[in-house]
């Protein structure tokens, strides 16, 4: 790609060393592909504690030290963020808590526990999950099998909801207090959430990974440009030419636009984006559209 005359630039936070606004009167055309990396948090008490980190900062710590430091830059050498002889409490499920499960057993885990807090989902299709719906049935994915074998038991806790983070006296954490809720159906239909009296417990941990999901893309690069965000924090472009912002020059593709997915859909929004720019910058391409459909027109 470099041969082709593409120029990169490394280690440049845009909206920060450069501003965003800046790209955008210096190109013709901007394309904003930054992902949703902005995590959800959990504002309870005791938050402020050592050993209590989001999912993403586990675990991009962990690649970068095995991929081992790259050619030609200065590596910064940062403090060791490990679950090694640790007791590992992982706060969220999906993939990036199962990812932060496997990563803790493959770095030396004491124990490992992640709590969700939907219920177990059951082994098959309820009645009201028909298809063509997502089927929301109990799997068991890479890590909790990895786990199962190691301790004997899947890491799992349904129905689980953290109310405080303990204080091990020095700053540190050591625990969480817990709480175990039930879903019943209100009034209208709605699930409801509600507490289990006496089932409060207390889960000891000297780290806690927090896997909630994400929220959407860094502020700060859409606040420099003005631009709008859709009710679910992501980038909001036109209802006709779904990879163009209000701002005629500036495009959003993947993550930052749709939301959180999977990799596949970066890779076929990133295409259709640049179609979107030819089109934008010459009137028309020749660039394959949706579904790999190439329009003469």
């Amino acid at each position: 790609m470099a041969a082709e005359g593409i120029s990169f630039k490394c280690s440049v936070d845009v909206g920060k060393d450069i501003s965003a606004a800046e790209l955008a009167n210096e190109y013709n055309a901007l394309v904003l592909c930054m992902g949703a990396t902005w995590p959800r948090d959990l504002p309870l008490k005791g938050r402020q504690l050592g050993g209590i980190h989001f999912a993403m900062e586990f675990l991009e710590g962990w690649q970068k030290k095995q991929a081992g430091p790259v050619p030609g830059h200065a590596s910064k050498e940062t403090p060791a963020l490990t679950a090694k002889d640790k007791n590992v409490l992982i706060i969220g499920g999906g993939d990036t808590g199962c990812d932060c499960i496997a990563t803790s057993l493959r770095q030396g885990a004491k124990s490992i526990t992640t709590f969700e807090i939907l219920p177990e989902p059951k082994k098959s299709r309820g009645q009201d999950n028909p298809w063509p719906q997502w089927p929301r049935v109990f799997r068991v994915d890479y890590g909790h099998e990895e786990v199962k074998v190691k301790f004997g038991n899947d890491p799992r806790k349904f129905s689980t909801l953290t109310k405080e983070f303990l204080d091990d006296g020095e700053g540190n954490v050591c625990g969480v207090n817990a709480v175990e809720v039930e879903w019943t159906r209100g009034p209208g239909g709605r699930w409801e959430m509600n507490e289990i009296p006496g089932s409060e417990r207390v889960y000891k941990c000297e780290l806690v990974l927090l896997a909630m999901g994400f929220l959407g893309p860094e502020r700060y690069v859409a606040s420099q440009l003005d631009l709008i965000l859709d009710a679910r924090s992501n980038i909001e472009t036109a209802k006709d030419n779904i990879y163009q912002t209000p701002m005629e020059n500036v495009f959003a593709a993947g993550d930052c636009r749709r939301g959180q997915s999977l990799v596949v859909w970066a890779i076929s929004e990133g295409r259709q984006a640049a179609r979107a720019v030819d089109v934008y910058l010459t009137g028309q391409s020749c660039l394959p559209g949706p579904g790999g459909v190439v329009y003469t027109h």
